[in-house]
């Protein structure tokens, strides 16, 4: 017979502590609060099986958000899976610098592009209900994740298969974000971590992983309402060449953020 706390113990071998208390949590449906205060309990032979399996694709190198099927974002959980990018607190930014140059107007017309999981749409559509929120991607499969997103929190969401702005046109918004590609395509970092098992549409961009966001910057500004703005994640050294992209297409009033880190992240402005 086994323990929670026995094969917690033998997990240890391959994953740090706090992923093997999320995956044995994730098959016993219990909270990590439970597994301490019951570390005594017996598991049953399936529980145990099922978690020996998780433990062993997380060591192999599946990401923990994929074999559990969430990750919160913004205090709240967005099922995800190998179709989209894993939501990431540094996207967090994004949204508070949206919530706070938007306000809440009523009736204001909101677009996110390459939306993925959808967790970027549904928190301002949750954030701001009188929006009226757009979400595109290339990705069937992502819109798929996105409407379940939708559906789970009851946000009003337009959800649209387009590449970036095809779909759109005569189209105008108050406010477009996106967290495109970004990624260098000879990052060594694509090759590493959980970035090797998420999907590639969603990360490289080109030699200096800036072409998703050059096509954005030039394109936007058709799409947008008079003083409307954009908001743009980008890479740890990209702060400079996309504060550049922006000047050089006539972006005004642009400003750039840091995360928690002190990394600038986002960056954006209005038109003209």
């Amino acid at each position: 017979m086994t323990s929670v706390a026995a094969a917690l113990l033998a997990a240890r071998a391959k994953l740090p502590a706090s992923e093997a208390r999320l995956l044995l949590g994730h098959v016993l449906g219990r909270p990590a609060a439970w597994l301490i205060a019951h570390d005594d309990e017996v598991l049953e032979e399936a529980a145990l099986l099922s978690f020996a399996s998780l433990a062993a694709r997380r060591a192999s190198g599946e990401p923990v958000a994929y074999l559990v099927g969430h990750r919160e974002f913004f205090g709240r959980e967005f099922a995800v899976s190998p179709a989209v990018l894993i939501p990431r607190p540094e996207t967090e930014l994004l949204v508070e610098i949206s919530l706070e140059r938007i306000g809440i107007g009523e009736g204001q017309k909101i677009l996110d592009l390459g939306t993925g999981s959808g967790c970027i749409a549904v928190t301002l559509a949750l954030e701001i209900p009188s929006a009226q929120v757009s979400a595109v991607d290339i990705s069937e499969a992502a819109l798929v994740v996105a409407r379940k997103n939708a559906e789970r929190h009851g946000a009003r969401l337009r959800l649209l298969r387009s590449n970036w702005f095809d779909e759109l046109a005569g189209e105008c918004f108050d406010l477009i974000v996106a967290n495109p590609p970004y990624v260098a395509a000879a990052d060594p970092h694509l090759a590493a971590g959980d970035l090797r098992q998420e999907p590639p549409a969603a990360l490289p961009s080109g030699a200096e992983g800036l072409d998703s966001i050059r096509r954005i910057i030039a394109a936007a500004p058709a799409q947008l309402a008079p003083d409307g703005q954009l908001w743009l994640e980008h890479g740890y050294d990209q702060a400079e060449a996309v504060c550049e992209l922006l000047a050089a297409a006539g972006w005004v009033d642009i400003e750039q953020h840091r995360d928690l880190a002190g990394i600038v992240r986002v960056s954006g402005g209005r038109l003209r």
